[in-house]
């Protein structure tokens, strides 16, 4: 689990890619449309940077239709996510409330 450390703290040292994870924590999973529309970026930018957190084991995915789905993979993130989550930053508020509100339309 150790080993798996550096690469985790890299794949997290992104401020996007730190915004993503923290969001997919907060939900059983979530679709990249949503991402997307959350976070107000291109879906290729968005796909770029959940492949890297992918890769790093910290999310995984699975395929519904054309559609992907992400959510937290390992005892690590959910670990890593506890403690992300006790920051509150202001942009991570406004991050999860517009997936709220993109789920509820």
């Amino acid at each position: 689990m150790i080993q798996d450390l550096p690469a985790s703290f890299k794949a997290l040292g992104d401020p996007v890619r730190l915004r993503l994870f923290a969001l997919l924590g907060q939900f059983e999973e979530l679709c990249v449309c949503h991402l997307v529309d959350a976070l107000e970026l291109p879906q290729s930018t968005i796909s770029r940077h959940l492949s890297v957190l992918r890769h790093a084991g910290l999310v995984a995915t699975r395929r519904e239709g054309k559609w992907m789905y992400y959510y937290l993979h390992s005892d690590l993130s959910t670990q890593l996510f506890t403690v992300i989550q006790k920051q509150e930053s202001l942009q991570m508020q406004q991050d999860l409330k517009a997936v709220h509100q993109i789920l509820a339309a």
